[in-house]
């Protein structure tokens, strides 16, 4: 099942990002980051627990990024990551979205849903606010990619 997050979801959303912030595999969020972005979060729930979360997030006019997916280690394998994704553009698609964007480590994941790789710089400045907190800025390695969305 997959559903909005709410307030008593904030220390499970911590727990699925931590271990991919420990492994530097996306930016740690604080309990003050999760609050303040909370209406950002779908969760995907497996056998009565949070299995894992992804935050879709307004970045420019018709544009939003899809953020801190994780899914975890127990629940890998299973396709929840994809069902995640799927949701968020079901979420971008209400709210009139015309393009999703993803920055990540793994971009073989996005280009099998169908997101094309694009240099950085095609995303808009305010995407860097969050790029600029990273100790590994400018050069981080993550891939820009981006899909437009059907109607």
């Amino acid at each position: 099942m997959i559903r909005k997050a709410c307030l008593t979801d904030i220390a499970a959303i911590q727990g699925l990002t931590k271990p991919f912030a420990d492994r530097e595999q996306m930016l740690p969020l604080s309990i003050g980051d999760i609050t303040e972005r909370l209406r950002d979060f779908l969760l995907a729930e497996e056998q009565g627990e949070v299995a894992g979360c992804v935050a879709l997030h307004v970045t420019w006019e018709r544009l939003m990024e899809i953020r801190s997916l994780a899914v975890a280690d127990k629940f890998q394998g299973q396709g929840l990551g994809r069902k995640l994704v799927m949701a968020a553009h079901d979420e971008a698609r209400k709210m009139h979205a015309r393009e999703l964007f993803a920055l990540t480590y793994v971009p073989d994941f996005f280009t099998a849903l169908g997101y094309r790789r694009i240099a950085r710089e095609e995303l808009p400045h305010k995407v860097w606010s969050d790029c600029i907190k990273c100790p590994k800025f400018p050069d981080c390695g993550e891939v820009a990619l981006k899909i437009e969305l059907e109607k």
